[in-house]
């Protein structure tokens, strides 16, 4: 099993929230041999007032995290599977095979940061609720991380981002009735028909566009485009697949 974590913004009971999560894990959830979820929720002392953490502080919620991951090695407990800081709190979620060692797990941490308040919990979680629902991204959550990978490697080959470009999308649908029906809808709003696909697989059909209109690549403006484009594709039944911007230098 490879793992590897993902991280994004999102509001949890109307705060603003920083999820961080093993995505490694997500094709093989629920799993059986860990039926328990377990939580430590630590106080932060100087929280931004957003409630997310200062720069100062987060090293000492790395080595909280550290620690947690060592103690929890040590003890077998489980796996490491979440983090989520929203409202002047952080809290690390694990999914345990058994949950009676787990407060023992937590103190034996928790011992080397004695100037942190800090709530310790358990439960029954054999579905894994807490890593499908809270944690793990909706299809909106997953392009706003799509888009900031990409935009993160533009930015790293020297694109400034906010010149504007032609930024080319692609979106199926199951009919062709869907499909026109989107065509509609973005047309009107100034985008380019670039082709339009017809794919096949097992008897099942997808009709396809790729469309573009020239926009910033930069992050929060192609979040707010891409936002709007699965607005639309809901409306019209559709799966909007990305999209891709050639290299554009300052």
């Amino acid at each position: 099993m490879q793992e590897y974590w993902e991280s994004y913004m999102k509001p949890i009971e109307g705060k603003k929230a920083m999820v961080s999560f093993n995505a490694g894990v997500s094709d093989f959830v629920p799993d059986e041999a860990f039926l328990y979820v377990g939580f430590l929720k630590i106080k932060l002392k100087e929280p931004k007032e957003d409630g997310l953490v200062n720069e100062k502080e987060s090293d000492d919620v790395s080595f909280i995290e550290d620690r947690l991951e060592m103690e929890s090695l040590r003890y077998r407990a489980g796996k490491y599977i979440g983090r989520i800081i929203s409202n002047g709190e952080v809290n690390f979620i694990y999914y345990l095979k058994m949950d009676f060692e787990w407060k023992d797990t937590v103190l034996n941490a928790m011992n080397h940061f004695k100037d942190y308040e800090y709530e310790v919990g358990s439960r029954m979680d054999t579905e894994w609720e807490v890593y499908q629902k809270l944690l793990f991204p909706s299809v909106r959550e997953w392009q706003i991380i799509a888009n900031h990978h990409a935009c993160d490697n533009l930015k790293s080959e020297g694109d400034e981002l906010k010149t504007k470009r032609a930024i080319e999308h692609k979106i199926y649908f199951n009919t062709l009735e869907e499909k026109e029906k989107f065509k509609s809808l973005i047309e009107a709003d100034n985008f380019k028909i670039q082709d339009e696909i017809e794919l096949s697989k097992d008897k099942i059909v997808k009709y396809g566009l790729k469309f573009y209109r020239v926009d910033s690549a930069f992050y929060y403006e192609i979040d707010a485009l891409t936002m709007n484009l699965i607005d639309y594709s809901d409306t019209c039944n559709g799966q909007y697949d990305g999209w891709e911007s050639s290299l554009v230098k300052g």
